[in-house]
């Protein structure tokens, strides 16, 4: 497709018997841009995800992807995109090169051109020296490149990215977070769901918060923070932090909401709250700009919910 929307939805609902999954969303992502979808375990993510690749029907509403009906025109679309799962599904069986070359095979690619692809691929994803290695042989961060660049096999329009760097150390992620950025530069259109709010906040043009099947805000990323959140925050916790609170903290801040043992102060202007912690041994604190996580937190609430 050139141009125009690759996603695009209209009051769309998904039911099962009397629980409402996903609850009347109308979303639109334009083609070349990177789509963050945030939300708590519960929200609807995993549900809407399945409706945009056709996996699952939805009960109401309209759905759009890649210029295709879903899930009428499913199976057409299916073939222009590329799914990184949020667990990594590799044949243990095959060697890196070889569970590419069967995935070609699925869009009935083979022949040279894919063995050139094959090399791109692994080239892109340093990964040349274990064309022959068995799956086994791999790290977390080598398998999860590896289910990266195996969805992107068939040169798709449209990547989805399902929790990409979950359990990945520091450096993994980073070097996950650096291939695509450079996929950026081919027009790819990507969807990416995830619980790190700063790997949102890096990779993402527009985000959409989701809790209880509805949307609860949807803009870029630094439009939100500041719609929301004041912009400094001073996180404080210690021995006496209750009394320094009553006392001092409360005062100094426009709002303050207390997670655990951490007192979290919003405000614009941090001298003062700053200047009355200084030299106080018994409190320990951190001062930073607000970020995406402060307003995941504002909009979804503080309780855990099941699986987290």
């Amino acid at each position: 497709m050139s141009g125009g929307n690759v996603i695009e939805t209209r009051g769309l609902v998904k039911r099962y018997g009397s629980f409402t999954a996903v609850a009347g969303v109308d979303i639109r992502v334009e083609q070349g841009r990177y789509w963050g979808l945030l939300g708590p375990n519960g929200a609807g993510k995993t549900t809407l995800l399945k409706m945009l690749i056709g996996t699952i029907p939805p009960s109401a509403g309209e759905l759009t992807v890649l210029g295709c009906p879903v899930p009428e025109r499913a199976t057409t679309m299916r073939r222009y995109i590329g799914v990184v799962p949020q667990k990594d599904n590799l044949d243990p069986d095959f060697t890196v090169a070889e569970n590419l070359r069967v995935f070609g095979a699925y869009f009935g690619l083979g022949g040279r051109e894919l063995e050139a692809r094959i090399d791109h691929l692994l080239a892109f994803a340093a990964l040349e020296g274990k064309r022959d290695a068995p799956i086994g042989a791999l790290s977390g961060g080598m398998q999860r490149r590896l289910s990266l660049v195996r969805a992107l096999v068939n040169d798709p329009q449209l990547l989805i990215l399902d929790e990409p760097t979950t359990g990945l150390d520091p450096q993994a992620r980073q070097h996950i977070w650096q291939k695509l950025r450079e996929l950026r530069a081919r027009g790819l259109t990507l969807v990416l769901t995830t619980h790190y709010m700063e790997e949102a906040q890096r990779l993402c043009d527009r985000v959409t918060i989701m809790d209880h099947g509805r949307i609860l805000d949807a803009d870029p990323p630094r439009t939100l923070i500041g719609r929301h959140i004041e912009p400094h925050v001073v996180e404080v916790f210690g021995h006496q932090l209750e009394d320094w609170h009553r006392r001092v903290g409360r005062a100094l801040a426009r709002r303050s909401e207390r997670v655990g043992e951490t007192m979290f102060y919003y405000t614009d202007v941090p001298g003062p709250l700053l200047e009355a912690l200084e030299g106080h041994e018994e409190l320990t604190y951190l001062h930073r700009p607000a970020n995406l996580e402060d307003v995941f937190v504002k909009l979804t609430g503080h309780e855990l919910r099941e699986g987290q």
